[in-house]
């Protein structure tokens, strides 16, 4: 994982190789079921885990082919499995649970941050109190790393919310009406052009690393996505249909610059008419604002294309306001990247602010990881330092908020008045906190994960 810095993949390999959360493992054992970490160099292991996974998630059972490609590529996850010996696929898990440390974008600076995915509990085991078991004890497992928050993407959003999470990044989809957007935006000096999809996944990753470095909410680019994006992985399907470009800088003098943008799409040809055609783009990377009006501009600009349709979108994309007839455009919102802080001083110690101030918070927390009482003070450059506190001192503004509720203020997607007015926060004087964890552009993810 050559994007961490190496003191996070360090942090990534030892909490990788850590071992089964004792609390975790005798409750599961009291109900007749066994926890273990999934080997990766046993395929039989894997083979069964991933089993497990697609039958969670609905999909069809892997193919060989399929099942290769994920063992080798998924060595740096975390693997965790739940088993029944008693079931008649005693070698199958009953529940799955995947985690690594990646580095996750707050504003001002970056923090590990341990991602998870593929959380499943089989049907015929629902109801068990599995899933609480496996979440709390993983999540014990990475707080006793120091790692300082955790991310994940759901399928199911009414889920998290019990174990702390909240939505802090939402994503927007978009569905344009090309003959009535118009463009308005300006006019990018750089050119576009048509490139492979083997080498617009090769440009992906340190193009990744420039943008979400600073983007709040933006984590790491897991390895192999680049694979999935650009459809260049042995099992992709109807990858031939995949379109790439790429946007490139010229310098005052003429000459070309560095690729600062890529956009990737496919197009369903329009049934009845064969100009209304629809572009679904697949995934935008752009460094820069010029690459940005750049690809956007030759999207919305394809001959013989009548809608174009992408996600994952920020909910305040500049893209709003560079299309003539903003009506053209039908914007659904959605939560999409969940936090949940493990260490309240790690985690509000990492990021920068733009007021000066000093705000006493009391947690809750329903695992009891992050719970407590915390000074936060920021300085006239933005730094902050976070205390552990018997008492909230006096003279200063108390915050009465759940775990969850902090980590949704974190990256700047919620103003603390909007949370005071839900009654999700207790405060005096909510503008005040409001100020202090506004940020400057709304976090984003653009993937999932």
């Amino acid at each position: 994982m050559t994007d961490l810095t190496d003191t996070t993949a360090d942090l990534a390999a030892r909490h990788h190789d850590a071992p089964i959360d004792g609390e975790m493992h005798d409750a599961l054992a009291a109900g007749g079921l066994a926890v273990a970490r999934v080997d990766d160099a046993d395929r039989t292991q894997t083979d069964r885990w991933l089993d497990a996974v697609a039958r969670g998630f609905l999909d069809a059972e892997p193919s060989d082919a399929q099942r290769e490609i994920l063992a080798t590529g998924g060595g740096y996850r975390r693997k965790i499995g739940v088993y029944d010996a008693a079931g008649v696929l005693a070698d199958t898990p009953v529940a799955s649970f995947a985690s690594w440390i990646t580095e996750l974008t707050v504003p001002g600076g970056t923090l590990p941050a341990c991602a998870i995915s593929a959380v499943t509990v089989a049907p015929t085991h629902r109801r068990r109190g599995i899933l609480r078991e496996v979440m709390a004890g993983e999540l014990r497992i990475a707080a006793e790393f120091d790692v300082p928050i955790a991310a994940l993407t759901v399928s199911e959003s009414t889920i998290y919310g019990r174990f702390g999470f909240a939505p802090a990044a939402h994503a927007t989809r978009w569905e344009i009406d090309t003959r009535r957007a118009g463009w308005v935006g300006p006019v990018a000096p750089g050119r576009v052009d048509f490139i492979t999809r083997e080498a617009g996944r090769d440009l992906t990753r340190a193009l990744h690393d420039r943008v979400r470095l600073s983007t709040p909410g933006e984590i790491a680019l897991p390895p192999g996505h680049e694979d999935r994006f650009f459809g260049t992985r042995a099992d992709a399907k109807k990858s031939d249909e995949l379109r790439v470009v790429q946007y490139r800088s010229v310098s005052t003098d003429g000459a070309s610059g560095e690729v600062d943008g890529l956009a990737v799409y496919r197009v369903r040809e329009g049934e009845h008419d064969f100009a209304a055609s629809t572009l679904d783009l697949a995934y935008l990377l752009a460094a820069t604002d010029e690459a940005y009006a750049g690809l956007w501009r030759f999207l919305l600009q394809l001959d013989l294309i009548g809608t174009v349709r992408a996600s994952e979108l920020a909910v305040d994309e500049p893209l709003w306001w560079m299309i003539a007839d903003q009506r053209a455009a039908s914007i659904s919102v959605r939560d999409h990247q969940y936090l949940r802080i493990l260490d309240v001083p790690a985690a509000l110690g990492a990021r920068r602010y733009d007021v000066a101030d000093s705000v006493a918070f009391e947690v809750t927390d329903p695992l009891d990881l992050a719970a407590g009482t915390f000074v936060l003070l920021v300085d006239e450059s933005g730094e902050a330092s976070v205390d552990l506190v018997d008492e909230p001192p006096l003279g200063i503004p108390l915050v009465r908020l759940g775990v969850a509720d902090l980590s949704a203020l974190l990256v700047g997607g919620v103003s603390a008045v909007t949370l005071a007015r839900a009654g999700r926060l207790e405060t005096e004087d909510a503008d005040r906190i409001a100020r202090l964890f506004q940020t400057t552009a709304a976090p984003r993810l653009s993937f999932w994960y």
